[in-house]
């Protein structure tokens, strides 16, 4: 009864909170007219949305503040940061054995640049990057990605704020801690190309934005891979694989051109036209003709190929195929005379398992699989022969680590929902695993008695949906628990295993938390992404619908003790599954949420290839139909919702949310609180000091457990 009071009473609070200022528009799609009440708040520039924005963010906090508990999660957080001691993250390691990495200890705010020579070589700080613009106020920059030269001499510092993507670049000389007095601003994030320097460390190429304005639709359109030489100007470009460099390769104003990673020995660069599907246009050049300005690219791969993950091997590419395949191979073959549909087959498909990695060493091709994204193998294919090697413990993901094909040095980092990550440096003579962690271990034992426990559920068409299960080992299955459940289903992206300490803090308050490994990511392949893309989108809300009705019949929670939480491309799973059968979620967790899809095209961050264009009769209907906010319908009770934006998002444009938000406020007929908060000094989550993520997360996760009734987390009735 105490939370239906504090709800009522809230609503009336939220009377006198200023509605969200309408302004219609209707558009006509192929003779179906689509109504957009809100459209006026996709402008940014105008005071009354900022306004609106700012006031509900503040309403949202003062709702916060009446929680008791609402810092539990930021606080344990920064607890555990401070009993590990330091954390270590972005491991660089050069031919001659000299370690890069960031380390943050437990009581800092940012991580710090660091290097040593040799895994126990003495640990020396190289940067701290509270001394970046430190004369200006304001700034609040983080380390987001570091590429130390080929020798260790030198090394870029990519230097972010506040969420935004673009980011600037410092070099550093590693001998004598001085930063070269040239900087470049605006380099792209390390997803998107980074930082490669090239064979005698003179320059590196780095991918350059036309504009830097965030929220223009041209954000993304027309990069360009530029070659940067040392104690050059910078605002000098030389561009050497790009649409106006290379004409006539006719690369799309949507396409990144891009340079693959690259080993010294390799006579060759390969470019990449990134367009976010999965297998992507690819052309060869010889190193010393595109270093010589040059600009002779050849086609090397197409998407037809199925090919991806491509590695040069002296005269041969290693990479991974899906052509005529239902997972995948790893496969070979000439870089002179190439035939990716034919090619030599060195590793066959497995069933059940997809190649994940692989990385090439002298001592052959180390790679993973993973059963449905959460069962990780390891193998090693040496002299035509494929070894299966067991890891130091079953892991549900395992990622890998080398030097190069010249080198037998070879690491692995395993990690799981339930176990911390662990790195282990394999000795391939003995068949033997040796600790290398560069942070300490820390002990958990407030989590000793959670497990994880891998299943699959049938869908209502008869697909086996893979769901992870983590909970405590005691639990009862009486319907009581709150139940957390998570999915994203874009992209082909794996959901993989890590070791979540808020998931584990949420089953620790006597809850449940759930993945589901619904279609639309790549769990099972590129058929299993293509069973929820586009027109198929469907499929992606409806497995979660499914894998939440499943845990309802099996007891593991109830209808009204479930939240349900989607991040990014991952609001459309979550808020498509809430506007479909909203009775089944007491609580939706909207983060940074993709929810108005018809317009996607005019956001900064278009993603047309994935989900569809408007301008075709049959892909705007398959957006219509995964569009949250046109599917809110007005008089329709709806969960208590929780709803976030960062300012700075360069990915999902925080007018989206906020359109979701109003909209949802406005239509809908329960009692249940729905409050919009945006980051006024973040953007896609990522990029900013580990505290303020704590926070965000924690506000998420204190409104869900207040809402499914959590003792702790209820606020007082006489609290003014």
């Amino acid at each position: 009864m105490q939370i239906i009071f504090i709800n009522i009473i809230l609503q009336i609070i939220f009377l006198n909170v200023q509605k969200a200022p309408s302004v219609t528009i209707t558009n006509d799609y192929f003779g179906t007219k689509i109504v957009d009440k809100y459209r006026n708040l996709e402008n940014l520039q105008d005071s009354q949305t900022l306004k609106w924005m700012k006031s509900q963010t503040a309403y949202t906090n003062s709702v916060l503040d009446l929680i008791p508990k609402r810092k539990y999660y930021t606080e344990k957080r920064l607890e555990f940061d401070k009993r590990q001691g330091y954390s270590v993250s972005d491991l660089k390691i050069t031919g001659n054995d000299r370690y890069f990495y960031l380390k943050k200890n437990g009581d800092e705010k940012v991580d710090k640049l660091y290097y040593r020579d040799g895994f126990l070589g003495k640990e020396i700080l190289l940067y701290d990057p509270i001394n970046y613009k430190n004369t200006e106020p304001n700034h609040e920059f983080v380390i987001n990605f570091i590429s130390p030269s080929w020798d260790g001499s030198k090394v870029a510092v990519s230097m972010a704020e506040k969420g935004l993507e673009l980011s600037d670049l410092i070099i550093i000389d590693v001998k004598k801690k001085q930063i070269y007095p040239e900087f470049i601003a605006n380099i792209a994030p390390a997803t998107m190309g980074g930082i490669n320097w090239i064979d005698d460390d003179s320059g590196f190429f780095y991918v350059y934005f036309s504009t830097i304005d965030s929220k223009s639709q041209d954000f993304y359109k027309n990069t360009r891979t530029v070659l940067y030489k040392i104690g050059t100007d910078p605002k000098k470009l030389v561009e050497v694989f790009s649409a106006k460099n290379n004409p006539e390769l006719k690369i799309t104003e949507d396409q990144f051109p891009v340079i693959l990673n690259f080993d010294q020995e390799d006579l060759y660069y390969i470019g990449m036209l990134v367009d976010f599907q999965t297998y992507k246009k690819t052309y060869i050049i010889k190193k010393k003709d595109l270093l010589e300005g040059k600009n002779n690219w050849k086609l090397f791969s197409d998407p037809n190929d199925n090919a991806k993950n491509l590695e040069l091997q002296k005269d041969k590419v290693i990479f991974q195929s899906g052509y005529n395949s239902s997972f995948n191979k790893l496969c070979r073959t000439s870089i002179n005379d190439p035939d990716f549909k034919n090619a030599e087959v060195l590793v066959s498909e497995k069933k059940d398992e997809i190649i994940k990695t692989y990385r090439i060493t002298q001592d052959g091709i180390y790679y993973t699989t993973t059963k449905n994204g959460v069962e990780a193998k390891l193998y090693l294919y040496k002299d035509g022969k494929d070894n299966l090697i067991q890891p130091p413990y079953p892991s549900g993901n395992i990622d890998l680590e080398s030097k190069g094909e010249n080198y037998s040095d070879f690491w692995i980092t395993c990690s799981g929902w339930a176990n911390d990550e662990q790195r282990f440096r394999y000795d391939v003579k003995t068949n033997t695993f040796k600790p290398e962690n560069l942070a300490p271990i820390a002990e958990y034992s407030e989590f000793k008695d959670i497990i994880a426990k891998e299943i699959t559920i049938k869908a209502r068409d008869g697909e086996e949906i893979p769901l992870s299960l983590i909970y405590n080992k005691n639990l009862i299955r009486d319907g009581k628990s709150p139940l957390l459940i998570e999915s994203y289903g874009s992209y082909g992206v794996v959901d993989s295993p890590f070791f979540a300490k808020t998931y584990l803090l949420w089953i620790n308050q006597g809850g449940v938390v759930a993945v589901a490994h619904v279609r639309g990511g790549g769990e099972k392949g590129e058929k299993w992404r293509l069973g929820g893309y586009k027109e198929t989108k469907p499929n992606t809300w409806r497995d979660l619908i499914d894998c939440t009705e499943y845990l309802i019949k099996e007891k593991y929670t109830s209808k009204d003790k479930v939240a349900v939480w989607g991040a990014s491309a991952g609001g459309i799973t979550v808020g498509r599954a809430i506007t479909e059968k909203p009775e089944l979620f007491k609580v939706a967790l909207l983060e940074v949420g993709m929810l108005n899809p018809l317009r996607d095209e005019v956001t900064p961050n278009p993603q047309p290839k994935e989900f569809g264009t408007v301008k075709d009769p049959k892909e705007f209907k398959a957006l219509l139909e995964m569009d949250s906010y046109q599917h809110i319908k007005n008089g329709v009770k709806y969960p208590a919702t929780f709803i976030t934006g960062g300012i700075n998002d360069q990915r999902v444009i925080v007018w989206g949310p906020t359109k979701f938000a109003a909209k949802l406020m406005a239509d809908d007929s329960s009692n249940n609180p729905i409050l919009l908060k945006i980051d006024f000094e973040g953007g896609h989550s990522g990029n900013v000091p580990v505290a303020q993520r704590y926070a965000n997360l924690g506000d998420m996760f204190t409104f869900a457990l207040w809402q499914l009734g959590h003792p702790d987390y209820q606020p007082k009735k006489n609290k003014k």
